[in-house]
Parts: C-alpha cells; sequence; structure tokens
C-alpha cells in the first residue's frame, strides 16, 4: 500500500491530535504537505488537483473530514461528527454547502468513511444514506503523557479545569454560571485552556467572580495532563461531540469527570463521568459541588475512570485503521 497521508491536520486540537498519532501508526509512503489548509473553501479543488497528479499513490488518506472532487486515486477520509451542520451556532451557509456539495458524494465516492465513536456513525449513516457498514468506528484514544504519575501544575488554590476553544458547542458561559451559583461555599478557582472571550470575560465579571477565573493559553500535552493532574474536577459539558477527548485524558490522568448527558458524551465515559444536563446550569452547579464537598465521590469518579479509559489506546486505533485502509488493497 502506497499512502499518501493528508499531513496538514496535525495540530493543537481534537483533529490535529488524531492525525499525529494515526501518522505515527500507518505506513505512510508520502504526506501531502500544501500551503491551502484543509478546511479552506479552495481545498476541495486543490486536492482534486493533487491527487490527479499523484499516479504513486494507491490510496489517499485523511485524517479530517476534506474530500476531492474526484479522483482515480482511491481515498479514505474521516468524519469525527457533523457538529457544523447539526449545532446551529456552527452552521453557516457556506459550511452546509460544502457537506452537502462536497462531503456527501465524496462519501458515496471513498472506499469507506472512518469515524470515533457509535453516536457519530449512527449520525453520519442518517445524514450520508451510507450502509452501515461503509461507515467504520476506529476510535480515539488516549497515551503518554495522560497518567497519574507524572507533574502537577502549582496553582495557589484548588481549581476546575475546563478544556475548550471558545466555540459555542463547548457551553462554556454555562460553566461560568454554574462555577458562580456555588463559588462562595468553595475555595476553588475556575481555570480555562486558551485565550479568553469577551463573552466569558464579561460572564465572570458580571458574576463578581475577580481573579477566580482565569485562562491558561496554548497548552502542550506535557502542560495539558499536569493541569489535568492537580485539578479537583474537570468540567466538560459540551453540547454536541462527535467523541470528547478531554474525557478520557482526563480519566486517565486519575482525575473525576463532570460531563453532559447528550450526544457521544455518555458512550465515552462509560459510565464513570458524573452526567448533567449541559443546558442546565442548576444541574452542573449541582454536580459541582457535590464532586467538590464529597471527597468519595471524587474517588469513586476517579478510580471509575481510570478502568474506563484503559478501552482506549492509541494503538488499538491505529490498528483499526490500519486493518480499514489495507482492506481492498
Amino acid at each position: 500500500m502506497k499512502l499518501l497521508f493528508d499531513a496538514r491536520w496535525s495540530g493543537q486540537h481534537g483533529i490535529g491530535r488524531f492525525a499525529r498519532e494515526m501518522r505515527a501508526r500507518l505506513p505512510v509512503a508520502r504526506e501531502l504537505r500544501a500551503p491551502v489548509a484543509p478546511w479552506s473553501p479552495l481545498d476541495p479543488a486543490h486536492l482534486t488537483l493533487r491527487l490527479l497528479s499523484a499516479p504513486r499513490a494507491s490510496l489517499f488518506y485523511s485524517p479530517g473530514y476534506n474530500a476531492p472532487l474526484t479522483s482515480r486515486v482511491p481515498f479514505v477520509f474521516t468524519i469525527h461528527d457533523l457538529n457544523h451542520i447539526r449545532f446551529p451556532e456552527a452552521r453557516t451557509t457556506l459550511k452546509s454547502l460544502y457537506y452537502e456539495r462536497i462531503m456527501k458524494p465524496a462519501c458515496r465516492r471513498a472506499r469507506a468513511v472512518a469515524t470515533v465513536s457509535a453516536y457519530s456513525k449512527a449520525d453520519i449513516c442518517a445524514w450520508s444514506g451510507l450502509p452501515p457498514e461503509r461507515v467504520v468506528i476506529v476510535g480515539n484514544g488516549v497515551g503518554a503523557p495522560f497518567a497519574p504519575q507524572g507533574e502537577r501544575f502549582a496553582h495557589p488554590r484548588p481549581y476546575v479545569f475546563c478544556v475548550g476553544n471558545r466555540k459555542p458547542h463547548k457551553n462554556e458561559e454555562r460553566c461560568v454560571a454554574a462555577f458562580a451559583r456555588i463559588a462562595a461555599r468553595v475555595p476553588h478557582d475556575l481555570l480555562f485552556t486558551g485565550a479568553p472571550s469577551a463573552p466569558l470575560l464579561q460572564a465572570a465579571t458580571a458574576a463578581r467572580l475577580g481573579g477566580r477565573v482565569s485562562f491558561l493559553g496554548p497548552l502542550q500535552d506535557r502542560q495539558l495532563a499536569a493541569l489535568y493532574r492537580a485539578a479537583a474536577v474537570v468540567l466538560f459539558v459540551s453540547l454536541y461531540e462527535g467523541f470528547g477527548l478531554p474525557v478520557i485524558e482526563a480519566q486517565a490522568c486519575g482525575t473525576p469527570v463532570i460531563s453532559s448527558n447528550v450526544c457521544s458524551l455518555p458512550e465515552v465515559g462509560g459510565g464513570a463521568s458524573l452526567l448533567v444536563d449541559p443546558r442546565s446550569v442548576e444541574a452542573i452547579a449541582a454536580a459541582l459541588e457535590a464532586v467538590l464537598t464529597d471527597a468519595g465521590l471524587a474517588r469513586r469518579l476517579a478510580l471509575a475512570g481510570q478502568a474506563n479509559c484503559a478501552r482506549y489506546s492509541w494503538d488499538r486505533t491505529g490498528a483499526a485503521l490500519r486493518g480499514l485502509l489495507e482492506c481492498g488493497k
């Protein structure tokens, strides 16, 4: 198999982590690198031209949702979820056109579509009309440096940790509102990955949280693992996820997790995270207070989480993806 791998997806985000881990585990003959980003509106035409001039490749694989308009090279691509069209705040006319005019026909032309959860598979099949055997779950994984042992983030007070990117489906304003409801009764701070946004800063100011809400900027994996380990709880109450890597990363670090009772998150959490209605500030606040004030509950969640995350490894995901790519070679 002379595999051409779209290396442009690698980065400090969910698909980026998946791309890096799969690149390390696949028999890649060549990498596709180009100045056009794979999420650019120009990419379908650019990718088509690149594949038309790639006679040495026997298969093209993208770890993300980009696909060519046509291709003489067989291809497999990965749809992690349908957030861009399922979640109203993420949907735009351009994204809807891309999914309908580019991705849906590509699903029918592809050798197969890879995805990461049973939830996403069902959603993709319902949207695309593909039979279930054409959409293959390869999963996601967790590995080094996410483990209970290792460096711990130094913070002057105990803290709740939120991993997000300021996108609306991450539901972060409700996290601030929920924390504000219990802030007077706990000594914890609320820490976010990434840069602040005006709405979150305004929410923290309106709730009179002062210096108890912090934004830590971009983080490397080692820094992220240190933050997970030292957190009292990880709060990940997204409104839509195709998988939700922070759930199993936090569990692997021995940290209890509060997560949503919707989309893929109950599946991924495996009964080991405390599930809440993500649209209910009251439910999120109650779960937070329960975990932060009940050491026994926090310990039970942490132990159950470590057992659950053992189901996931990048080696297992890589083997499943390699098997899919080699099928029919």
